[in-house]
């Protein structure tokens, strides 16, 4: 698999090791890496670092250079929203965010691609907000030379349904808020609900399009909701009124301004008494969150979770909700929030 051949034969030839530069005083590296293939503009360079023979491989037709496998591996792993992060480099391509958005893989596919032999593919925790330009996976082969049949497999396995790693972007919904509760309807505390949810959506390019105070009367609640898609609401979300108090009727208003689909009750601390699902109404379809008092008090809850892959498209059942339990506790810690860079969420 390797020999030496004169330095004038090796152009098109890979070599078998990093050939080392050094400049006194200054610096000491690779000049060239194992598995560069030789060009005839390098050969002048070659001569300078005392080379007269090199010591070459050769590739078997049924093997790949690392490189070549990780451009096809790059290829069958990116989806929608991700993009590659330079040329591969020692058969290694890292991938980032095309956009702003969700991070989404198939966490069974990627372990299925981590089985096949002397290929790699680590990834960040799926459903983490990203920026755009945000690294998110990595992908390589794990020795120089690779059986074409290990990069095969990998590639089919990634390459299912659009590519295994994808990013998907916020929808800029427009967006109707429904804060309930006697105490801030009748101006004995001040709201800060709206505010929070408000600057929440604008954060993921979502807009507010109204707002309003609600007594706990579900009549009123559903007639408010109504009017809110009525002006052109394509979310809704509600705030308080959603926990076993009798005088808590959102709920209930909910369903009567067309709820379906409800899911109440989530596995998730803080945010056990949220509610999602969907709102028929005005001959539309649209998602519709009831966000419990928790959200007042904790910069970040189960509406962190859920809005934003809401906002990507993506609907929930009880299964995806019942997921959410791995990694749903948040440790509140003492040195101040850094979610997203935290467990909070990520084990789903």
């Amino acid at each position: 698999m390797g020999r030496m051949v004169a330095l004038e034969d090796s152009v098109g030839l890979m070599l078998a090791h990093d050939i080392t530069e050094i400049v006194p005083g200054a610096s000491k590296g690779p000049a060239f890496k194992k598995g560069y293939v030789v060009t005839k503009e390098d050969l002048p360079h070659l001569r300078r670092l005392g080379k007269r023979h090199l010591y070459v491989l050769e590739v078997a037709a049924h093997l790949y250079h690392e490189d070549q496998a990780a451009e096809l591996m790059f290829q069958s792993l990116c989806g929608p929203g991700v993009e590659q992060v330079g040329p591969p480099a020692e058969g290694k391509i890292n991938f980032k965010a095309r956009h702003d958005g969700i991070f989404y893989l198939d966490k069974e596919r990627l372990i299925e691609f981590n089985m096949v032999p002397d290929v790699t593919c680590s990834a960040i925790h799926r459903y983490t907000p990203v920026k755009k330009g945000d690294i998110l996976a990595g992908t390589r082969a794990i020795p120089l030379l690779v059986d074409k049949n290990y990069v095969h497999q990998a590639c089919e396995v990634a390459e299912k349904n659009g590519g295994l790693l994808q990013v998907r972007p916020y929808r800029p919904l427009k967006a109707g808020i429904v804060v309930t509760g006697n105490e801030v309807y009748e101006g004995i505390i001040e709201d800060k609900f709206a505010d929070i949810v408000s600057q929440k959506l604008k954060e993921l390019g979502a807009e507010t399009v109204g707002s309003a105070l609600c007594p706990d009367d579900r009549r009123v609640v559903a007639q408010t909701i109504t009017d809110l898609v009525g002006q052109g609401a394509e979310i809704i979300i509600t705030t308080a009124g959603m926990s076993v108090d009798p005088d808590d009727v959102t709920r209930m208003g909910i369903a009567d301004a067309g709820g379906r689909n409800l899911i109440y009750g989530t596995p998730v601390l803080p945010g056990a008494m949220f509610l999602v699902g969907d709102l028929v109404s005005h001959g539309r379809k649209l998602p519709i969150l009831g966000v419990p008092a928790c959200a007042l008090f904790y910069k970040t809850t189960i509406l962190d979770l859920i809005l934003p892959r809401v906002l990507t498209g993506e609907h929930f059942d009880r299964a995806k909700i019942a997921e959410l339990s791995h990694g749903g506790f948040c440790r509140n810690c003492a040195g101040g929030c850094r979610y997203p860079l935290c467990g909070f969420g990520r084990g789903s």
